[in-house]
């Protein structure tokens, strides 16, 4: 083989075998970081993964929120009007959080079904819900219940 050649053919394995190693550093990287969502339907039913991060999200149950008298420990109710799931933070929740209200948790689900979160995100105004929690209520079609139900929902304006 022409000694060009050869330099040439150790070049292009070189550039490949490097490129190769970047793109499974940076795949590997992506998997870690992913955190999918799911519904409480969803976590009943077994589909989420335990121990690994996850987005848990729904409407905060009525009457389900319970605060800790000497801690920043809270536990309440989520649902997405089909199933619900437990959850349980440690910290200062969002000012907008509130019963009624939809959120999204970012934590792990434990052995006992219970998402333990490390984050709580609230609305920022009343017909804020997020997307994901929007999609999960359409789906079983609890959007218009839900929307009806919220405080401060309005109502269709009468014409005449």
């Amino acid at each position: 083989m022409n000694p060009l050649r050869k330099k040439r053919l150790l070049i292009i394995v070189a550039i490949l075998a490097g490129v190769g190693i970047a793109v499974t550093l940076a795949l590997s990287a992506l998997q870690e970081n992913i955190n999918l969502f799911y519904t409480p339907t969803q976590i009943a039913s077994g589909e989420a993964p335990h121990d690994t991060r996850i987005r848990a999200g729904g409407m905060v149950e009525k009457g389900s929120l319970q605060r800790s008298a000497d801690s920043l420990d809270v536990t309440f109710v989520v649902t997405d009007f089909n199933k619900s799931v437990t959850i349980t933070y440690r910290g200062i929740l969002p000012d907008l959080f509130r019963e009624g209200q939809g959120i999204v948790a970012l934590g792990k689900l434990n052995a006992d079904g219970v998402v333990v979160a490390d984050e709580v995100l609230a609305k920022h105004d009343e017909k804020y819900m997020p997307p994901e929690v929007t999609k999960a209520l359409k789906d079983t079609g609890a959007l218009k219940e839900s929307i009806q139900s919220a405080p401060g929902a309005s109502q269709p304006a009468k014409q005449g």
